[in-house]
């Protein structure tokens, strides 16, 4: 597995978004919505293939892009050659639809892209300012950990923060967005993601924007940006590659079908099924 990046880089403004799950057309549309809005750099916290169709049209994109990208466990999986996705699940129905989403993402990876992504690091540092920012996937202790906000307590995002030296925190890995403000002005963030919506029965997907303020006290903005896309044109490419019409039904409803199990009660309670 690649070192961790710790190169200190000092900036004002970032998107920062995870789990592309193969939808470029989000990705693209998140890259835009964010150059638009100033960012100054954007950073992909893991997971580029997966779930949606063609993983190769993210890959150039990324990359054309200058998106700074770590490792999540999709992109570990993919680059060492592995017969599952390291996604964390116990459940059987959950690792039936892994199973399927991964072996596709895995035909369809070209080989010089699998090499790509065993170059990226696991994780990234950097600076917004006086705070210092840990970019990981699931969490920094584990690629593949679920952070969910009704399950980790105050307590233990506090002891994170402190085993791993930093001020802000920033995950994916969930599926869904949410933030919690610790004390001492620490941050912990799980961006959500792009590449599928969050169980809300909405079809846009998110990413969040990391500001600056420009105050004596140079406090910390968090913005949760909606990304608007062409998800029909998403699902009918979906359909054409055979993949689940589970995974369609997402795409078009905004509700999920599958990676149920995972979900605590209270957030399990949000969606639908």
């Amino acid at each position: 597995m690649p070192p961790a990046d710790t190169a200190t880089l000092d900036y004002r403004r970032i998107a920062v978004f995870g789990g592309v799950y193969s939808n470029y057309l989000a990705l693209a549309a998140a890259l835009e919505d964010a150059r638009r809005r100033g960012a100054e750099e954007c950073f992909c916290l893991g997971d580029m293939g997966a779930f949606g169709p063609h993983p190769d049209r993210v890959f150039g994109l990324l990359r054309d892009c200058g998106v700074r990208c770590i490792q999540g466990n999709y992109d570990n999986s993919i680059a060492r050659g592995l017969d599952d996705c390291q996604c964390g699940y116990t459940d059987p129905r959950d690792n039936y639809f892994a199973r399927l989403s991964y072996q596709y993402t895995f035909a369809h990876t070209h080989p010089d892209n699998r090499a790509w992504l065993g170059t990226l690091p696991t994780e990234l540092r950097l600076l917004l300012g006086k705070y210092r920012l840990l970019l990981c996937h699931g969490s920094p202790r584990q690629m593949n950990e679920f952070l969910w906000e009704s399950t980790s307590s105050s307590a233990f995002l506090d002891y994170l923060m402190r085993a791993y030296d930093t001020d802000v925190i920033l995950a994916t890995h969930t599926g869904i967005k949410w933030r919690r403000d610790l004390e001492g002005g620490k941050h912990f963030i799980n961006v959500g993601v792009l590449g599928r919506p969050e169980n809300d029965g909405r079809t846009n997907v998110w990413y969040a924007l990391l500001t600056l303020a420009r105050s004596a006290s140079e406090g910390l903005e968090v913005e949760f940006i909606p990304v608007a896309y062409d998800h029909e044109q998403l699902a009918a490419q979906m359909r054409a590659e055979r993949l689940p019409d589970e995974f369609v039904a997402t795409v078009l409803t905004g509700w999920w079908t599958t990676c149920l199990e995972v979900l605590p009660y209270k957030e399990r309670c949000r969606g639908r099924f």
